[in-house]
């Protein structure tokens, strides 16, 4: 399954007008994006503020994709909610909607009892149901558990598990999990700062808040992997750095909303309890995206 979900996933944020989902500038958005090389779309993740949405306006934003998406590339939902039972219920209605696959962040609620047997319990029992392939999502510091790399192996043995997208921005789950994980796994990295070491390491691709922000760099530098242009990647992985910690560490969603907004894409304000940012910020990531020739 791995040669189906290689290369680079933007992962969507949501638009809001009057913090109402909306549709028409997602889809413009989408739109947008159509014009490069990517994998796929992921919707209803964490880039998305799939936490600040209602099921219903997760589904609209699916239907929309599915609809705007061109030809060719994969649709991937996030569809973990807080039980198994409500998981599967929302992963195939997902399904219904032209999801290609879903992606499941670990249950963390009760995280002081998510022992590697609960967390296996899950994750079976949701892909023993779902209509689609499931994804195994860490990103530990959201959830504040980071799966052993043992259990990633075993659950990779499942025929509907695809893999891992790991988001911990660093690589030891890829170099630990991934050599024992079941031929043809697919394990995509969340990280654009480490995208291209992790590539070497045989990462498949990634889907990455970045690739929403800056797809023509994210494309540029899975080329020059697949191209063995090494001196130019690692120029170019530097050079992207900035930018990644921007929209992820420092600023977070609000940030890569409002690189949106300065690359002519419908950014615009998050939901709380997100606040917008400060000009101080907003002259630094424009400083950044000027420096990339990106605005």
């Amino acid at each position: 399954m791995t040669a189906d979900y290689q290369g680079i996933f933007a992962a969507l944020t949501t638009p809001f007008e009057d913090d109402e989902v909306a549709l028409d500038r997602f889809r413009e958005n989408i739109e947008k994006y159509n014009q490069w090389d990517l994998a796929g779309y992921v919707v209803g993740g964490s880039t998305g503020e799939a936490i600040h949405l209602t099921d219903e306006e997760c589904l609209s934003l699916l239907g929309t994709a599915r609809e705007a998406s061109g030809p060719g590339r994969k649709l991937i939902a996030g569809t973990a909610r807080a039980s198994a039972r409500q998981t599967i219920a929302f992963t195939n209605q997902a399904a219904d909607l032209g999801a290609d696959a879903a992606l499941i962040v670990l249950p963390h609620y009760y995280k002081g009892l998510m022992s590697p047997d609960a967390l296996k319990a899950y994750y079976l029992s949701v892909a023993d149901q779902a209509r689609i392939p499931v994804l195994v999502y860490s990103i530990p510091q959201n959830t504040g558990i980071t799966p052993p790399p043992g259990l990633i192996v075993e659950l990779s043995q499942h025929p509907n598990i695809l893999g891992v997208k790991d988001s911990s921005g660093n690589l030891t789950l890829l170099e630990e999990a991934f050599p024992f994980m079941a031929p043809g796994s697919t394990f995509l990295l969340g990280a654009g700062s480490i995208l291209l070491p992790a590539l070497h390491l045989g990462a498949s691709g990634g889907i990455l808040t970045l690739a929403a922000v800056a797809p023509e760099l994210c494309i540029r530098l899975y080329a020059h992997f697949l191209e063995q242009n090494w001196e130019e990647g690692k120029r170019l992985q530097m050079e992207v750095v900035p930018l990644n910690q921007a929209i992820t560490k420092y600023y977070g969603i609000p940030g890569a909303k409002h690189a949106l907004d300065l690359r002519g894409f419908h950014g615009g304000p998050c939901r709380l309890p997100l606040l917008p940012l400060d000009d101080q910020a907003k002259s630094k990531i424009k400083s950044i995206l000027t420096e990339l020739d990106l605005v």
